[in-house]
Formats: C-alpha cells, sequence, structure tokens
C-alpha cells in the first residue's frame, strides 16, 4: 500500500513515473511528504518544474529529509520553486 489518494489516470508516462518515485521512496516519512506534494501537484507542474522535481527526487531520503524538515538549511545549488513549493505544502500537512 503507497498512500497515495491520486490516481495516475490521465497522466503520461514521466508524470506518472514521478508520482511512483514519489511514494516510494524508502523512508517512509519522506514518502508521505513527497508523496502528498506530487499527489496535489503533479498533474499542474510545468516542464522545468519536473525536471526540478527530478532532480530533488534524486536526493537519497537521509540528506534530503533534514532539509525538508527544517533541521538543515537548504543549499542554494538545490534552491529550486518546486523545493519551496515542497516546503510549503509540508508546512500545512496533516497526517
Amino acid at each position: 500500500m503507497t498512500g497515495t489518494k491520486r490516481s495516475s489516470e490521465g497522466l503520461d508516462a514521466h508524470r506518472r513515473k514521478l508520482l511512483f518515485r514519489s511514494w516510494h521512496r524508502g523512508m517512509r516519512e519522506m514518502d508521505l511528504i513527497l508523496g502528498t506534494f506530487a499527489d496535489a501537484e503533479i498533474g499542474t507542474l510545468t516542464a522545468e518544474e519536473m525536471d526540478q522535481y527530478e532532480r530533488l527526487l534524486d536526493i537519497v531520503d537521509t540528506e534530503f529529509l533534514p532539509l525538508v524538515t527544517g533541521e538543515r538549511p537548504v543549499p542554494a545549488e538545490i534552491d529550486c520553486a518546486v523545493l519551496q513549493k515542497i516546503l510549503a505544502s509540508r508546512r500545512t500537512m496533516t497526517f
């Protein structure tokens, strides 16, 4: 069980892949943070935002989680519009 509440129906192959990767991170906390974000936003991300998101998904969970939770500052080289959207959505998440 992934936890997703969104169907991949109607999404192109690239968006389906990103949605799947969002819910299958390996660390449940990141599954919930990124999966919930992807459920809400994957259908409306621009091509540039999808590229940004894919680069963020390449960051290993043990490095990414402290950035998302605010335990470590976000390095300038990965700070982007999509990361800011993830951080904003995380502040409003309820599990």
